[in-house]
């Protein structure tokens, strides 16, 4: 693909404009037209809906969707939707989700669900001044956005704190207004950024229209309005808890006190050791992401937060802590979770409804603790195989399929490939191999 110069006006052309415009810089630009339009919805007006989802769309991009069954959580069965693409994860889930349902399944609780936003601004004045007219800002902050807050407040939501930050000692004349939210079912982001905006005009109004300033106090610098992703009290809790005697896998060749010896083990250095704490975490993610991904939610805005949570400490660190007190095995994710099941995507796109549904069209905070869970389940059965039979083993045999459609094989190839590969290591050598060896012998061809 060659590019030569700068592409003006890209956004204004039309669809089909786009489409010849990015083709032609191919080899092949028939072939590229003919594969990016084969991924088109065949429904119209589905598709211009998934085009007006972004900007220069050409096509659609598919990931599978997923059911991990078997999911008991507070005494509630699920079967959880998850759009992932990588290999394994939604396997450990249904088999963490089904080994934990036999043993009273996963508990959770929604600690708070506040989330934060920000009015940035630059001041030069008594920050005394300031501090103390506080009460009268808030009022008058309050008072100007009733507009756009009676509706969330209607149903329960709405501002629930404003504090004045300090930070001159970092960056002179540095202030910022932190706002708490409560947003009930939506994710709440352009509700939070529509707020803020207007706190921000209203401070710089309330700044000249009050007594309490001197000429050379009235102005100040707003640099942005803008929620926060870090959301420490968007917080839920979830974990899974059994007699150690309970704890036997009949793939393991280890008893249960092994085990769990291993397994606390995995967790200390998790906690101490950040190369593996970013591995750890990102198997909560592999759950979490993919149930974020299959209700329309912003699974980036939730590792920001989380990872920055897992920061809290002065450190990067594990999300799951493991207690073992009169032989139970307590094992826990405590995450910042902003999530929502009205607006947005939630609401447009059709397999995110279907996936709400398919929840029994659960609250938000009744989704935190579904993800939660989620994440727990995977990271768990992350954790269990590698102290066990180790990783690759499931994991490659869930990528076997992966390496036969690399060679295009056949039904019958991959039914052969799936006995054979039941008794031996998989590996991209090993499938290659096979798949010659086949071909040669069987068909009388080289792959």
């Amino acid at each position: 693909m060659n590019i030569n110069g700068i592409i003006n006006g890209f956004s204004k052309m039309n669809k089909e404009e786009k489409l010849k415009l990015v083709a032609s810089f191919f080899d092949h630009p028939e072939k590229v037209l003919r594969e990016l339009k084969s991924y088109w919805h065949r429904d119209p007006k589905k598709q211009t809906l998934f085009d007006e989802f972004s900007e220069n769309t050409l096509s659609n991009f598919y990931f599978p969707f997923g059911i991990a069954p078997n999911f008991l959580i507070n005494g509630k069965n699920y079967m959880v939707p998850m759009v992932i693409e990588e290999s394994s994860v939604i396997a450990a889930a249904s088999s963490s989700a089904k080994f934990w349902a036999e043993r009273g399944g996963f508990h959770a609780e929604v600690i708070s669900s506040e989330k934060l936003g920000q009015v940035h601004f630059l001041w030069k004045g008594d920050p005394d001044k300031l501090e103390k007219a506080m009460p009268e800002l808030k009022h008058d902050l309050l008072a100007g956005t009733k507009g756009i807050t009676s509706n969330m407040e209607g149903r329960g939501g709405g501002v629930l704190d404003i504090r004045l930050i300090r930070m001159t000692e970092q960056i002179d004349d540095y202030y910022q207004l932190r706002v708490s939210f409560e947003t009930v079912d939506s994710m709440g982001a352009n509700f939070i950024n529509s707020v803020l905006e207007e706190f921000a005009r209203l401070l710089k109004e309330f700044l000249v229209k009050s007594p309490r300033f001197q000429d050379e106090e009235k102005d100040c610098e707003i640099i942005m309005s803008i929620l926060s992703n870090y959301t420490p009290d968007c917080l839920v809790r979830a974990y899974v808890e059994c007699n150690v005697n309970d704890l036997q896998f009949n793939e393991s060749e280890i008893n249960q006190e092994k085990f769990v010896w291993k397994f606390q083990k995995a967790i200390e250095i998790a906690k101490v050791d950040e190369y593996r704490a970013a591995t750890h975490n990102k198997g909560i993610f592999n759950g979490i992401d993919a149930l974020a991904l299959a209700t329309g939610n912003d699974f980036r805005a939730i590792e920001a937060g989380a990872h920055t949570y897992a920061c809290r400490n002065g450190k990067y660190q594990s999300l799951t802590d493991l207690t073992l007190e009169n032989n139970i095995f307590h094992y826990e994710l405590k995450v910042p979770l902003a999530m929502g099941t009205v607006g947005g995507l939630t609401s447009l796109h059709p397999m995110a409804r279907f996936s709400l549904e398919m929840l029994g069209n659960p609250s938000a905070r009744e989704l935190m603790m579904i993800a939660a869970s989620a994440g727990l389940a995977n990271n768990f059965g992350a954790i269990k195989s590698l102290v066990t039979k180790g990783i690759q083993v499931g994991h490659m045999k869930m990528h076997l399929f992966n390496i036969l459609n690399f060679y295009a094989a056949s039904q019958d190839e991959k039914q052969k490939a799936t006995e054979y590969f039941k008794n031996h290591k998989v590996s991209f050598k090993s499938v290659t191999d096979f798949i010659n060896n086949y071909r040669s012998h069987v068909l009388g061809v080289k792959s």
